[in-house]
C-alpha cells in the first residue's frame, strides 16, 4: 500500500481504556458511522499524535449504550497490559473510506475552520471551532473577542458562541468558499 498523508486521515475514536482480560478495548466515537467499529476489517491505530498510524484488524465490536461507547476486539491485541497501553491511541481511516453523504449533511472536519458570516454581509464575524451533538447539532463559534480575551491574562475566557446547526439559523454551507453564512436570534452574538 502507498504511503499515507498525514492529512489523508480521519480519526474515527480515542481508546479510553481496556474492558477485561482479553484485550479488549473501549473507544469513544468520533463518527457517526456504527459500522466503523461493528463491521470486521482494517483499521489504523495511532499510538501519539507524532506516531505513523500502524494497521491493526478489528475483529468484533459492540456498542455500550449506556457508556456511549464500543467495545472493540482488535487482532493485535490479546490481553489486559496491551490493551491498557493503548490508552488514548486513536483508531484512523484513510480519508477516501468516508461513506457518501445526504443531502445537507457534512462532515465534522470539513466544517472545523470555516469562516462564520452573517447572511448579507461578506465580512467574517468568527470561526467554527468545534461542533458538539446535544439534539440538535450546534456549531462552536468563536469570535475575535475570544481570541482577544484568550491573549489577556486578566480578562476570563468566554466560551464559544453556540449557534444551533439548523437550516433556518445556518442557511448557507460552502466548503468550496470556507464559510457559513448564518441567521442568528437576536442577541445570539454580542457585535
Amino acid at each position: 500500500m502507498a504511503e499515507i498523508e498525514p492529512s489523508e486521515w480521519m480519526e474515527v475514536g480515542r481508546i479510553v481504556g481496556a474492558h477485561g482480560l482479553r484485550g479488549e478495548l473501549r473507544v469513544y466515537p468520533d463518527s457517526d458511522f456504527p459500522e466503523r467499529f461493528l463491521q470486521p476489517g482494517r483499521r489504523w491505530l495511532r499510538r501519539t499524535p507524532q506516531a505513523n498510524p500502524e494497521p491493526v484488524d478489528l475483529i468484533q465490536g459492540r456498542y455500550v449504550a449506556g457508556k456511549g461507547l464500543y467495545v472493540v476486539q482488535l487482532r493485535q491485541v490479546s490481553d489486559r497490559t496491551a490493551a491498557e497501553a493503548l490508552r488514548q491511541s486513536v483508531l484512523l481511516v484513510p480519508a477516501s473510506d468516508r461513506p457518501p453523504l445526504e443531502a445537507g449533511e457534512f462532515y465534522v472536519a470539513d466544517l472545523i475552520g470555516l469562516k462564520v458570516r452573517i447572511q448579507g454581509n461578506p465580512e467574517p464575524i468568527g470561526v467554527v471551532v468545534d461542533i458538539y451533538s446535544a439534539g440538535s447539532d450546534l456549531l462552536a463559534v468563536e469570535t475575535p473577542a475570544h481570541r482577544e480575551a484568550a491573549a489577556n491574562p486578566n480578562v476570563k475566557n468566554k466560551p464559544p458562541v453556540l449557534v444551533p446547526f439548523v437550516p433556518e439559523i445556518v442557511p448557507v454551507v460552502d466548503l468550496e468558499g470556507g464559510y457559513v453564512e448564518i441567521t442568528p436570534p437576536a442577541g445570539l452574538f454580542e457585535l
